[in-house]
């Protein structure tokens, strides 16, 4: 089954996404090209498009204590959180709205972690389900736009992240705000304004041409692959929207800090 892409103002639900990482897993060609371009290792299972010296810089950057707990939100088939707990020795609960995404990080986890260092459970990004204040160390990687509104996303995160624990974001947000060209969810994106509402302290923005344009080999590369199976079918629609409109966007990553 073929899998599209939802249009730029719909916001895609879980029964989309669960039919998306189906064909995912089905995949004899997407995971490898993702990773080629991407420098990702092959085990690593990306849905997104940080690549692996993103990957370092986020690790860094959350400082998670060997033991303490890691959140991964929107964790899609946990390839991230899974490879940052691997190198810092975190506990790791990951969170996704998608069942399907879901099964497949539970596998992934448990080829890269010891037993009992990783859950996969069902929730949103407005709605974790996960206690207060437990949490050292939260991220999220590519996924905030999808929250109604995103400050929403940042106040979860702020609840149950404990004090002194450490937040990492990645997203994209419009080069010129309101632009009519770019979807609705991107516009509303503007996270040193809501990072800082949210109640974070030691709010770190940046751009990162460096990863946009990793992005963009990734989207030239795809569409010129030939299309053998849904998922690829699927990743080259999404590249052919995305360069048509590619200077629109600039790459953001943000971090900071609960008080």
């Amino acid at each position: 089954m073929t899998t599209q892409k939802p249009a730029a103002s719909a916001l895609p639900g879980a029964d989309y996404f669960d039919q998306w990482y189906a064909d995912i897993a089905d995949s004899t060609s997407r995971d490898a090209l993702v990773a080629r371009v991407l420098g990702l290792p092959a085990h690593l299972r990306s849905t997104s498009l940080l690549t692996w010296q993103g990957i370092a810089e986020m690790t860094e950057r959350l400082r998670v204590p060997h033991g303490g707990l890691l959140l991964d939100i929107a964790c899609g088939r946990g390839g991230y959180g899974i490879e940052i707990a691997h190198r810092t020795g975190a506990r790791l609960i990951g969170v996704d709205f998608s069942a399907t995404a879901l099964r497949q990080a539970g596998a992934a986890a448990a080829e890269r972690l010891p037993a009992g260092r990783a859950e996969f459970r069902v929730g949103t990004l407005l709605e974790t389900g996960l206690a207060g204040g437990t949490a050292d160390a939260l991220m999220c990687v590519d996924a905030l736009q999808f929250a109604a509104p995103p400050l929403a996303g940042l106040h979860e995160f702020r609840r149950v992240l404990r004090p002194g624990g450490r937040l990492a974001v990645t997203c994209w947000e419009a080069v010129e705000p309101g632009d009519p060209l770019v979807p609705p969810r991107i516009n509303a994106v503007h996270l040193l304004r809501d990072l800082t509402a949210a109640g974070f302290a030691d709010v770190e923005v940046q751009e990162r041409p460096d990863w946009r344009q990793a992005e963009r080999t990734l989207w030239e590369t795809v569409v010129g692959q030939p299309d053998p199976d849904a998922a690829m079918r699927s990743l080259q629609e999404e590249g052919r929207r995305a360069l048509e409109t590619f200077g629109l966007l600039r790459r953001m990553f943000a971090t900071a800090t609960a008080p």
